[in-house]
């Protein structure tokens, strides 16, 4: 038989179903419930100002909360817009992103805080497209600013959230495959609320960080527990 044969007659794995509607809603209201009472007090939350979200999140990309919360001060201390940071010393930049590590991230916030001055007017723009054009702002990070600064009805994925959202509604085969990224990404876009994103998203990223955890997740406690896929599938 022809490879390109052989290749039509194998079996396609089967496609993967979206969250039903019922299951849906369901995860958003507990998932909420949870949030009111469990969700951390951080300082970007407390803002609406893109520039500062923009900042945390940057800051953010695979370095946890406590090492950011004092360099996220100190950053605004001496960084407070992005026209104090367009016209920054590039030496101080860098010097005041230490000890975060990779070090390509200030330059590129710099880089951003350029653009935006000399081409939106001083103002980050809230674009989706727009945003995806700048270095280093990736589909996750430019979903979190829609979601975060602008109140926009953006899906996130970032690490904490994929592990939540795989657990939950996959469970099956590996997380990290692109099929099964995008996937997720499908799933995140479909359980995200039409009201309350912004809570919403911080309480996936919260739930993951706290309870959902990479290592020794607090499935006793959680309230996900009874339709939890992972549970099920590791109670076997």
């Amino acid at each position: 038989m022809p490879s390109a044969e052989r290749a039509r007659s194998r079996p396609r794995p089967p496609a993967r179903r979206l969250p039903e509607p019922g299951a849906r809603a369901w995860f958003r209201r507990t998932l909420l419930r949870w949030y009111r009472v469990h969700g951390r007090s951080l300082p970007w939350r407390e803002t609406s100002d893109p520039y500062h979200i923009l900042v945390s999140e940057v800051m953010l990309q695979q370095t946890q909360v406590d090492r950011v919360l004092p360099k996220y001060h100190e950053w605004l201390a001496k960084f407070p817009s992005l026209e104090a940071l367009a016209v920054a010393d590039e030496a101080l930049v860098t010097e005041t992103w230490r000890p975060l590590g990779y070090n390509i991230r200030p330059r590129r916030l710099q880089t951003i805080a350029r653009e935006s001055v000399s081409r939106h007017g001083g103002r980050l723009p809230r674009d989706e497209a727009t945003l995806l054009e700048f270095k280093g702002l990736g589909r996750y990070t430019v979903g979190a600013i829609r979601s975060f600064a602008f109140r926009e009805r953006a899906a996130i994925l970032d690490t904490n959230v994929a592990r939540v959202l795989f657990r939950l509604f996959v469970a099956r085969g590996n997380p990290k495959a692109h099929a099964t990224v995008q996937h997720l990404w499908r799933v995140s876009e479909a359980v995200l609320p039409r009201a309350h994103v912004f809570d919403f998203n911080q309480a996936l990223m919260d739930f993951g960080a706290t309870v959902c955890s990479a290592r020794q997740p607090k499935c006793v406690a959680c309230p996900m527990r009874r339709r939890c896929r992972y549970r099920m599938t590791h109670d076997e």
